[in-house]
Order: C-alpha cells, then structure tokens, then sequence
C-alpha cells in the first residue's frame, strides 16, 4: 500500500470512529471511486502555490491547484503543465469541479485553514506550512519536500533536489566571497509610495543567510516574513543595493520615473537597483533555487 493511500485510510477510520463520517457525495473519495491506488500520488489538489511548486520540484504532478492565472504571474517558475485544473480563487475555489475531478487528496497551508470543513465533504485534507512563527522558512521548506515526498512515494527525487540546492548555495556562496555585496533591500512594490519589504523572518532573507550576504532590512516584519513601509524608509540604508521583486503595478511603475523622492534614493541614483524576475516570495525550495539563481545573474560579474 502507498503512503498516501495508508494516509487515506487512517484519516477515514478515524472519521468512522468518531462518527463524523457521513456517505460520501458525488465525486468524493469511496470503495469503487475512480481513483486507482496505482494512480492516488498523481490526484492531489492543491490550494497553496508553494505546495504545488515542491509537487513539481519531486516530480509530480497536481492534479488541480488555485488561481493558475495569478500562479504564472506570480510565481512563474516551475511552469504548471496544461493538463492540470484550475480551481479558481485560493480563497474560494470551485468546490463542484474539484468533486469532480476526484481527488485522493487535497492540500492546504494554515492560512485556508477555513475551507478545511467544505474540502473534506470532497476529501481527505492535509495542512503543510513552511511559514511558523520563530522558525527558518527554509529549514520547513525541506521538511514539508520530505513530507510530500513520504505521501507520494518520490523520496529519491526529494533528496536529489535538496542536494542540488546545497551545491548551488554552497557554488555561489564560494564565489560570493570573491565579489564582496552591499547589504541587499528585498521589496515588492503595492503603488509607487509603498513597498513590502522582506525581513528576517522571510524565506529570501533566509536564502541570502546560507548565501554569506546580508539583509539590509533589520525591523520587524510579520508572520510572512514581510514588513509594508513607506519607499522613504528604504532611505535609512543608503548603501544597500536594492532588488525589486517583480511583477509591480504598471502605474506605479510609471510613477517612479517622475517622482523625486525616489529619484534621490542613495541606491537609485548609484545604479544599484535590480529588476528580478517573477519568483514566489512565499514558495518552497523551487522558489529559493529560482531566487538565488537570480542573484547570481544580478550581482556577480561573468
């Protein structure tokens, strides 16, 4: 038996015991239901976009996953194959196409813990996070690629990408210390007068850690690891270079080539801004991989 499917039937039999486990509707997981046990690891539905990145990252494919649209904006990076279903807003994802779609399994984060009990008339439920208050983004990150690894019986290719994240970060660690950085400014843009910018508790953050590289960002910062200022506090670092995460609203984008304000910054005016690429500040270690490789074309010399 599977892992998965020995998680399906342990959450049954404790629904059963407790007597909370009614007939099944239409759609969901029962004896004689479409899904294959052959075929369980490839049915999981996804609500989280960092959940279904690190599916990818071992090598399976979800099922389903919430707003794909806004996914390829957001994210980006790994590409969502064609074939999977789209399920609307995270938020409110269309409950009678994932009842029909089957799913032996639907995962969330604590943030969608409210849709727990409309999923589970559909489907087992299982919440992974990788954001825990006073924890390493990062070190949660590989835990949950080993969890979903265990469900889904892709063990070898989990501790393959975990290692090939350790010889990128290890790679360009070494060659970091040959090219000396300014502290860095992480920040995603909500208008042109305001930012969120990325602290401590941010998986980024933890990235540039194992990078030798500093953070240029010392307050506080929230459960997401993100702290939102007004663009004149960034001035308080005048020797940071700053890295704008992408994408940001087109009309603020505009606003900042004529406002004074951020025409003075120290890091403007040096030429010490980046543009990055589209990369989930709140993914797993697909996204990490993706952001340190972003760094590497940024600030090293070829």
């Amino acid at each position: 038996m599977t892992p998965l499917r020995s998680l399906l039937l342990a959450f049954c039999l404790t629904l059963a015991a407790s007597g909370l486990m009614a007939a099944p509707a239409s759609g969901t997981l029962a004896a004689g239901a479409p899904a294959a046990e052959s075929s369980a690891a490839e049915r999981i539905a996804v609500i989280d976009w960092g959940l279904a990145e690190t599916l990818l990252g071992i090598g399976v494919t979800p099922l389903a996953v919430a707003d794909l649209d806004n996914y390829r904006r957001w994210v980006s990076e790994p590409v969502m194959p064609d074939a999977v279903h789209d399920l609307g807003l995270r938020t409110e994802p269309n409950l009678e196409l994932l009842a029909q779609l089957d799913p032996a399994l639907i995962l969330i984060t604590p943030q969608f813990e409210g849709l727990r009990g409309k999923l589970e008339q559909i489907a087992p439920v299982k919440s992974l996070s990788i954001y825990r208050p006073e924890s390493d983004p990062y070190d949660n990150a590989v835990n949950v690629t080993r969890e979903l690894a265990a469900l889904t019986g892709h063990q070898a290719e989990a501790e393959a990408l975990i290692a090939e994240l350790d010889a990128q970060q290890a790679t360009l660690r070494q060659r970091l210390e040959d090219q000396p950085q300014p502290p860095l400014l992480l920040v995603s843009f909500i208008d042109d007068r305001h930012v969120r910018v990325s602290g401590g508790s941010s998986l980024f953050s933890a990235v540039l850690k194992r990078l030798g590289l500093t953070n240029a960002w010392a307050g506080t910062d929230n459960y997401w690891g993100y702290a939102q200022v007004g663009i004149e506090q960034l001035a308080t670092q005048p020797d940071a270079t700053l890295i704008k995460l992408l994408p940001m609203p087109l009309d603020a984008e505009r606003a900042l080539q004529r406002s004074v304000l951020w025409q003075a910054m120290p890091f403007v005016r040096a030429g010490r801004v980046h543009a990055f690429a589209p990369t989930w500040q709140y993914g797993g270690l697909l996204s990490a991989q993706r952001f340190a490789r972003l760094l590497e074309e940024a600030l090293l010399d070829e």
